[in-house]
């Protein structure tokens, strides 16, 4: 059989960039400040209201908690009453508020914050994780491996989060 002998002309489409981390459905870069990976794959971001919004888009559902009421925002959110390193002042609305948050998280940018970013906002996403499959007396470490490494302040905190399971 004789050879092809039409010229090989180089493909004319270049190679695609690479585009980066490719954002879930619900729109969080997975590597993006405060996002963590639940271990169904669903992304939640955790920060601290003290400091700036991470850029980006907004969240599209927040949960807020905090000792008074938080400033307006424009999405749809929630306030959980939390003093500064102590508990929710009403722990069965907490576990309504994060069973949204966490059901939320399937489609939706879903954010938790407080003050600082760490200690009730590190709580919550440990019961988070619990909800999501982590088993509860190792969620606190789990927590402090993908999130934040002082996540979870208090002792009272540490052990809402056994108790959360």
């Amino acid at each position: 059989m004789p050879a092809d002998p039409s010229p090989k002309l180089p493909d004319p489409s270049p190679e695609p960039a690479d585009p980066g981390p490719e954002p879930t459905a619900a729109g969080w870069e997975p590597t993006g400040a405060g996002v963590l990976r639940l271990p169904s794959g669903r992304l939640v971001r955790g920060r601290g209201l003290r400091y700036p919004m991470p850029s980006g888009h907004p969240p599209q559902f927040g949960v807020y908690l905090l000792g008074s009421a938080p400033p307006e925002v424009g999405w749809t959110h929630r306030w959980v009453r939390w003093p500064d390193f102590w508990l929710p002042a009403d722990q069965a609305y907490t576990r309504t508020v994060l069973l949204e948050a966490l059901r939320r998280s399937a489609g939706e940018r879903v954010e938790v914050a407080c003050g600082g970013g760490r200690g009730r906002t590190g709580t919550a996403l440990a019961c988070l994780a619990v909800l999501d499959g982590v088993p509860a007396g190792e969620a606190v470490a789990w927590v402090r491996r993908h999130y934040h490494p002082r996540a979870v302040e208090t002792p009272w905190q540490k052990r809402l989060v056994g108790r959360f399971g």
